[in-house]
């Protein structure tokens, strides 16, 4: 495949939508690096759990600060596809932003068959999740995480697999001119 400029993809979406295996994917298809750096990262950096990131993040901005703006500042470097919860809200350069969803019960479901673990656990974790990421979004950036009808893109990854939703990005690189077959 063959990119007609200095290329940024910007994919997001919320925990079990996809947006991991979607941004390798594509990052694959490309030929450009992925940047994917999330909590996940910082807390194995850290030696921490995830929940321990989400429970310090709560009380101590630093982390979400150093986070997104690390994201950014390696997405800016060169050609990629940068997928992250806040990718098409705080890479606005980006040329294509894509947004990822899917219900709450299709985004537990895939986190069980990903990680393991009780359904309802995984369904509580994961709302509470999502209700402190949106809080400090907004405390943080004045970003409503809920609110993305500006993307170029917004897929409902429940009716496609992950091949398909790649498939489904690069015709949009295509029509925009961004890509050649």
């Amino acid at each position: 495949m063959k990119i007609n400029k200095d290329l940024r993809i910007a994919i997001s979406g919320k925990s079990g939508c996809g947006n991991t295996t979607v941004s390798t994917l594509l990052s694959e298809k490309l030929g450009v690096k992925l940047i994917n750096y999330t909590f996940r990262q910082l807390a194995a950096e850290k030696g921490l759990t995830l929940a321990q990131v989400i429970e310090n993040a709560k009380t101590d901005d630093s982390y979400d600060i150093f986070v997104d703006n690390h994201q950014v500042e390696l997405a800016r470097a060169e050609s990629c596809v940068l997928g992250s919860r806040l990718a098409i809200w705080m890479l606005k350069e980006a040329d294509l932003k894509v947004y990822l969803y899917a219900s709450d019960d299709t985004r537990a479901n895939r986190i069980l068959v990903r990680e393991g673990g009780d359904l309802e656990e995984i369904k509580n974790f994961t709302s509470m999740r999502d209700s402190e990421d949106s809080r400090r979004y907004l405390k943080l950036y004045n970003i409503d995480n809920n609110k993305y009808d500006f993307c170029d893109l917004i897929i409902d990854t429940a009716n496609y697999t992950p091949d398909q939703i790649v498939d489904l990005i690069i015709a949009e690189l295509k029509k925009r001119n961004l890509v050649e077959a």
